[in-house]
């Protein structure tokens, strides 16, 4: 799922749901809604969260199936 992919990234590098979602530019409650699969994300979001975690989004998407 790619919530939980979002979510085991994010505290692999440490950072708080709050201050991923600052990273981001998105708001704290729609984060924690993207990462209980809540939401369709927007493709622009989904590069803004790749790039927030320093990955590509094909990166983001092989981890999210696992």
């Amino acid at each position: 799922m790619f919530g939980a992919a979002v979510r085991d990234l994010r505290k692999q590098q440490g950072l708080s749901q709050e201050a991923f979602a600052d990273l981001v530019g998105i708001d704290r409650s729609y984060m924690g809604g993207i990462e209980r699969g809540e939401h369709n994300v927007a493709l622009i979001n989904i590069q803004r969260i790749a790039a927030a975690l320093g990955i590509n989004i094909s990166a983001l998407m092989e981890h999210s199936n696992l």
